[in-house]
C-alpha cells in the first residue's frame, strides 16, 4: 500500500480536534476552514490508496465514515456553531460515535502502512 501515514495524521488530528470544537462550542475561526479543506485532501489520498491496493472493503468503510464526519463538519463551516447547533444540536452523541468510528478506521488503515524508518526524520 502506498505510504499515506502524513495524511492518516492529518486527517486523525482534524477529526478529534474539530469534534472537540463543536462540542466546546467555540466559534468557527479561519484555520478550522483551512483544516477542513486539507481534511478533504488527505481523505482524497488515502482512498486513492485503498484502491490501488485493492482494499475495497477497507475503502467502502472508510468512506462511509468519513462522510459521515464531513456532513457534522460542514454543517459547522457551513453556519458556525449556530449553524451546527441548528441542524445537529441534538444529535452530538451520534457525531461523537460517528467520530470515533472515523478514527478506528484509520488506526485500522495504519497497520497497512510501511514500518517506520528512523533515518527517515518526518519526511512523510
Amino acid at each position: 500500500m502506498l505510504d499515506v501515514r502524513g495524511s492518516l495524521e492529518n486527517l486523525a488530528w482534524n477529526t478529534e480536534h474539530h469534534f472537540l470544537h463543536i462540542k466546546a462550542g467555540h466559534p468557527f475561526i479561519r484555520i478550522w476552514a483551512v483544516q477542513f479543506e486539507l481534511g478533504y485532501s488527505d481523505f482524497r489520498t488515502i482512498q486513492m490508496a485503498l484502491q490501488l491496493a485493492e482494499k475495497m472493503d477497507l475503502l467502502k468503510r472508510f468512506a462511509t465514515a468519513y462522510n459521515e464526519v464531513y456532513n457534522y463538519e460542514y454543517a459547522f463551516v457551513k453556519g458556525d456553531i449556530e449553524g451546527f447547533n441548528e441542524t445537529y444540536g441534538d444529535k452530538i452523541d451520534d457525531y461523537m460515535t460517528a467520530h470515533k468510528e472515523l478514527l478506528a478506521i484509520i488506526e485500522e488503515i495504519k497497520t497497512f502502512q510501511p514500518a517506520i524508518d528512523p533515518t527517515e526524520k518526518n519526511l512523510i
